[in-house]
């Protein structure tokens, strides 16, 4: 077996591995492919629009994507990530979760930094973009346009002057190795010591062409994701896109933490006029009946009349109001739903599916046939995929053994800890035949 083979072999088996458990990966989705050619259609004239220099300066662009515990929302987000790598666009996905709560953008651009990837490198997404920033020079037409654009940026106070201080520093091979670390790690979200990023601009009298004052902590997030845009392109990318899964976790928040990150969803989408980014393509994935359960006012905590006078009366989020209510009514009315796949399309990849354990375990699995006709968990591919990897796996290991696969149900947490309701709201009863999270069980 030659190296192409075993990594073809390797790839292989990292993509059942990921089927089996239900947790997509690049490996997986490729094998699969991915069904849903209204979102598809829509996220490529993003793209375009983002790629394209005249229409890229007009604002951020994205959308929201619902469906149920097991639909394939993940699987789509990976699936919009090869897209977007095949079109020359860095890409961060963001697992919304306690330790990166939606209301806290330094938080969620720390992961975003972290869980960054860029179509060519396979390096950590900081150090690559600076690599290439490096490599172009300071001759560069594209580092000139960018340090002149941070500089312009900080005389209309939109930007710290630090920004650009240290874009002009990072680019000097003669400074300690630990500088150009800690420029690094700054962009990335962290602190830096101001008087070591003065020490060398007064020693190459360029002081006070960057004059700068220690940036205020509320103001960072919000530039630093701004830089790393301009960053990104400015290093021959077309733009970025930010993917923020499981959005549904903000209803176990309190009160006015989902007030803020409303707020923050109508950002993100570029509702908002306080934060706007040309060339920034946001995709947000909630489950279904997110919006029923926490916003309509039918709902059970009816956060669309609450959430407003919640944050009027708050000395310090009241300006907010108005990009909650933005990023509400989206979630209330512009989620764009995943389509169920039909019969057809389920045989088709459970057929693909069973060609790639074939190919996978040099071993001839049965034709599985789905039931169709089902509703719920039943109709979900991902039901249909590890029940088929489940038998397979089993009857490939004892023959005569014939699996029966069950599943147990779990509701989906939106309580708040004072919360008592358990019962589901009016909204949700009588819309689907399920609303939960499956636990899969081996018998």
């Amino acid at each position: 077996m030659n190296s192409e083979d075993f990594s073809n072999s390797l790839d292989l088996r990292r993509a059942i591995e990921s089927l089996r458990n239900g947790v997509p990966s690049s490996a997986a989705v490729k094998q699969m492919g991915c069904s849903q050619p209204r979102i598809e259609r829509e996220f490529k004239q993003m793209l375009s629009e983002a790629a394209t220099p005249s229409s890229a300066d007009s604002n951020t662009h994205g959308f929201l994507i619902s469906g149920d515990f097991g639909a394939g929302k993940s699987h789509l987000l990976a699936h919009l990530e090869q897209i977007a790598f095949s079109n020359n666009f860095a890409c961060s996905k963001v697992a919304i979760s306690k330790e990166t709560p939606l209301n806290n953008l330094g938080k969620v651009f720390i992961s975003a930094m972290e869980n960054g990837r860029l179509p060519d490198k396979r390096g950590r997404f900081i150090e690559e973009l600076s690599d290439g920033l490096v490599k172009s020079g300071q001759d560069s037409q594209e580092y000139k346009d960018l340090l002149n654009w941070a500089k312009e940026s900080a005389a209309n106070n939109q930007l710290n002057m630090i920004f650009a201080a240290s874009l002009y520093l990072r680019t000097n091979y003669h400074l300690e190795p630990k500088l150009l670390a800690d420029i690094d790690a700054f962009w990335e979200g962290d602190k830096i010591n101001v008087s070591a990023v003065k020490k060398p601009l007064r020693a190459m009298d360029k002081l006070k062409e960057f004059q700068f004052t220690a940036p205020k902590v509320v103001e960072l997030p919000s530039q630093r994701l701004r830089f790393t845009l301009e960053l990104i392109k400015s290093v021959g990318y077309n733009g970025w896109i930010v993917m923020l899964d499981e959005l549904e976790l903000i209803g176990s928040y309190t009160v006015l933490n989902r007030g803020l990150s409303y707020a923050e969803i109508a950002r993100w989408l570029g509702l908002s006029e306080n934060r706007r980014f040309p060339g920034l393509i946001f995709v947000g994935a909630v489950t279904d009946d997110f919006a029923l359960e926490i916003i309509d006012p039918r709902g059970r905590r009816k956060d669309h009349d609450k959430i407003p006078a919640r944050l009027q009366n708050h000395v310090k989020h009241f300006t907010q109001v108005g990009d909650a209510t933005k990023g509400m009514n989206a979630l209330l009315h512009d989620c764009i739903s995943l389509k169920e796949p039909s019969d057809d399309e389920i045989d088709s990849s459970l057929e693909t599916l069973r060609t790639l354990y074939k190919t996978t375990y040099d071993w001839e699995p049965p034709h599985y046939k789905a039931t169709s006709g089902l509703a719920g968990a039943q109709k979900r591919m991902r039901y249909k995929v590890r029940a088929a990897i489940n038998e397979w796996d089993l009857r490939r290991l004892n023959p005569n053994y014939r699996p029966d696969t069950k599943i147990d149900e779990y509701k989906i947490n939106y309580e708040e800890g004072e919360d008592t309701d358990t019962e589901p709201s009016e909204a949700v009863k009588g819309l689907r035949n399920s609303k939960f999270t499956k636990l899969w069980k081996r018998t």
